[in-house]
């Protein structure tokens, strides 16, 4: 039974108070929190306060400590409990060969009566989860560690230990607000859009129709750049939380390539085959422009940007079929997709973002899908570690011998001729500047550029391309009162590529970028 209208009443006021009232006002712990009765109101009234107080980057988890039997994890402040500590007692109940432990975890001052906190424990090998609602000492029992690695490590660097800030009612919230990024459907493509207008800032103003240009191939040529962003289903959802953590405004890029006879084609790493596998193709023009306007539920936007003419002088367009026909068939660039996003210790990661987090992210996947988690990873980060063969476990508990940090591990850059199992290694960015800095265009410090570095941002922001509008095709943005440096060929919004045609190249270029948002300022030669 819904409760009266006098009660729906009374907690409305309730909220709109609570939200404007200062927290530091707030020092007497009241029977209920406000926010914690949000079901009992109105769909119509819960779910807009909902979305407005969470969303989908609350389903992140923040670390707060670990808890080993050398060290607690001193005090912090929890979503329903304000004064929280936790501590590791090691014991061998089960008589097995490196016995288990008890995590204790005292939890005290809630807010209200009704809020609780929500945690993920986790080490190398295992992650777990618990919820609390009463103020005293709870624990989680280990029953047996998985081996003497896991033990060792419990010992000296304790289990990890994640607080949903947003607590219950928020992490089913921003569970609704995930969920929808994924879906093939308006409601996903909307989702998407407004996570991308909310987290950094687009503003997706509508185009004047035609969305389709009436484009002439004689107009593109080896080496123009397609910047692609898909806004809905799978790839949808992907790109979306891709931009928010690199900052760039596409989520997918290929390169076009005309051949001795005028036949304009188009490189891409990342288009699906026949057995739903994402690899390395070079395709016509008409197959591909075909696909995207057609077939491609995706609802893409693509831009074309033009060489500069003497950029364009120095592409070399022997080397550059060379390259993308020795790419042909190869597998898209999973192994090292994350770490081009990944320069610093704590200036990429979106809070509450961390490499604890990674690494939890990773050993979750790890358990469900091995296979993809090691064809994901495992091979990189072993590449930075100068190790062979070591499953993300190892890799952990290695650091931690070496005296360093996961997180140091994930900064250390790519390396463009690393092979791995299954050869190089690009994914769709990497492969476009592999072609561009075999072609010549980053000479004469090609040597110095690690183009696996660069996010598609850090490429469309390299001064490779066209800046006089003048010499942009007639058809180029043919039909919109706001004239783009660059030449949009489909899509309902317009598309924006901040700091576009900026950056000359330059040594390392891209190796120890910050990109926080919504700003995403970087450092100067960074």
């Amino acid at each position: 039974m819904e409760p009266s209208f006098s009660l729906k009443t009374i907690l409305t006021i309730s909220l709109f108070l609570f939200f404007l009232t200062p927290q530091s006002s707030l020092a007497i712990k009241v029977p209920f929190h406000p926010q914690d009765l949000l079901p009992l109101l109105p769909r119509q009234v819960s779910w807009p306060i909902l979305n407005y107080l969470n969303g989908a980057v609350d389903l992140l988890p923040t670390f707060v400590g670990a808890a080993s039997a050398l060290n607690d994890t001193g005090e912090w402040k929890g979503a329903c409990f304000y004064e929280n500590r936790a501590w590791m007692e090691f014991h061998n109940k089960t008589g097995s060969e490196f016995g288990g432990g008890t995590l204790h975890l005292k939890v005290s001052k809630a807010h209200s009566w009704t809020c609780m906190d929500i945690y993920v424990f986790a080490t190398p090998y295992r992650v777990t989860w618990d919820y609390y609602f009463l103020s005293r000492e709870h624990t989680l029992e280990f029953k047996e560690w998985d081996s003497k690695a896991e033990y060792e490590y419990v010992k000296r660097q304790g289990v990890s230990i994640f607080l949903m800030q947003a607590g219950m009612l928020g992490t089913l919230s921003a569970l609704w607000d995930v969920f929808p990024l994924f879906t093939n459907t308006g409601w996903g493509e909307n989702s998407n859009i407004g996570f991308l207008k909310k987290h950094m800032g687009a503003t997706f103003e509508q185009r004047p129709q035609p969305w389709v240009n009436n484009i002439s191939v004689d107009d593109i040529h080896s080496g123009d750049f397609l910047a692609i962003s898909k806004i809905r289903g799978r790839w949808g959802g992907f790109e979306t939380l891709e931009k928010w953590v690199s900052g760039a405004y596409a989520g997918h890029s290929a390169v076009c390539l005309k051949d001795s006879e005028g036949k304009l084609w188009v490189g891409e790493s990342g288009h699906e085959n026949e057995q739903g596998e994402d690899i390395i193709a070079v395709l016509p023009w008409d197959e591909w422009w075909e696909f995207e306007l057609n077939k491609d539920d995706s609802n893409p936007h693509i831009a074309l940007l033009p060489l500069h003419p003497d950029v364009r002088a120095k592409f070399n367009e022997t080397a550059a079929w060379e390259y993308a026909l020795s790419m042909n068939g190869k597998p898209y660039g999973y192994h090292n997709m994350i770490f081009s996003w990944i320069d610093t210790l704590d200036g990429n990661y979106p809070p509450p973002l961390d490499s604890h987090v990674v690494a939890s992210v990773m050993t979750v996947w790890n358990h469900m899908q091995p296979e993809y988690a090691a064809n994901m990873w495992n091979e990189a980060l072993n590449k930075r570690l100068g190790t062979q063969g070591l499953d993300l476990p190892d890799v952990l508990v290695e650091v931690e011998k070496r005296g360093s940090s996961f997180g140091e591990l994930l900064t250390i850059p790519e390396q463009d001729d690393w092979l791995y199992a299954d050869g190089k290694s690009t994914s769709c960015i990497a492969f476009v500047l592999e072609m561009y800095k075999e072609a010549g265009l980053f000479d004469p410090i090609s040597g110095s550029v690690q183009v696996t570095e660069f996010t598609i941002k850090d490429a469309y922001t390299l001064r490779f391309f066209e800046n006089n509008s003048s010499r942009l095709p007639k058809w180029c943005n043919d039909g919109d009162d706001v004239k783009l440096p660059f030449c949009q060929i489909k899509g309902k919004y317009r598309m924006e590529l901040p700091e576009y045609n900026t950056m000359d190249p330059y040594p390392h270029m891209n190796e120890r970028c910050p990109s926080l948002p919504p700003k995403y300022y970087r450092t100067q030669n960074c």
